[in-house]
């Protein structure tokens, strides 16, 4: 498996950007995913907000053994945490963890610049702009040249947006429906607080790094930090 670290220097500023060449992807339906770690993880678009949702059926992991109920150490809900992080934003090992070290080298508290840094990438971003229905739908929408930053063509998913900028659909790519969809439900959910939504333009503004209190109460990240400090 190769990974590659960039550094994207854009004028006078430079985008980290934390991306991997690989012929790996977690190939686990979806579905499974989100019922090994016991909650919805929103791996699967609109699914997710019905009954036809795996967790609203099964509420147990999947496998033989699943219904049995262990009692898992502190290491074992540590990993269990960091690996429903990973599955959440779509990101492999060794991606997560050089992610991890970056954020443990920023000034801050560890964990919100862990959960700033995922946030700020360039598939998330789409994804809350509902430019996908999914992450891993925004992922590939972003991979495909759909998307402009600041009027610039850019296919890196784990490019780091900056407060200011702003991420558009490009003019070939508005017409798809899959794009068009993807909005309208997002709309109907209303979109972060940090982001500024043209939803007729399919254009928005990342305006600033989200704060802790805006994000998920379902992540703890805290468990994540004790993990790789040990």
């Amino acid at each position: 498996m190769l990974h590659l670290y960039l550094t994207m220097v854009v004028g006078h500023q430079k985008n980290v950007v934390f991306e991997e060449i690989t012929l790996a992807r977690n190939l686990e339906p979806k579905c499974k995913q989100c019922r090994r770690e016991g909650e919805k993880l929103f791996l699967k678009g609109e699914k997710c907000f019905t009954d036809k949702c795996a967790i609203e059926r099964r509420n147990y992991p999947p496998g033989q053994h699943g219904q049995k109920k262990g009692r898992l150490s502190d290491y074992g809900g540590q990993l269990r945490e960091k690996q429903k992080v990973r599955k959440i934003y779509g990101i492999l090992e060794r991606q997560f963890h050089n992610i991890y070290k970056e954020a443990d080298k920023r000034r801050g508290i560890t964990g919100d610049n862990l959960l700033q840094l995922l946030e700020s990438r360039l598939d998330n971003v789409a994804y809350h702009m509902g430019f996908g229905s999914s992450r891993s739908e925004a992922r590939q929408v972003v991979r495909h040249n759909c998307i402009l930053v600041n009027g610039k063509r850019v296919n890196i998913p784990a490019y780091i947006v900056r407060s200011g900028d702003i991420i558009e659909v490009t003019q070939n790519a508005r017409s798809q429906l899959r794009i068009k969809s993807a909005i309208e439900a997002a709309d109907g959910r209303n979109f972060p607080s940090w982001i500024d939504m043209d939803v007729k333009g399919m254009k928005g503004v990342f305006k600033a790094k989200p704060e802790r209190s805006d994000l998920s109460t379902m992540i703890n990240e805290s468990l994540v930090v004790e993990l790789y400090s040990k």
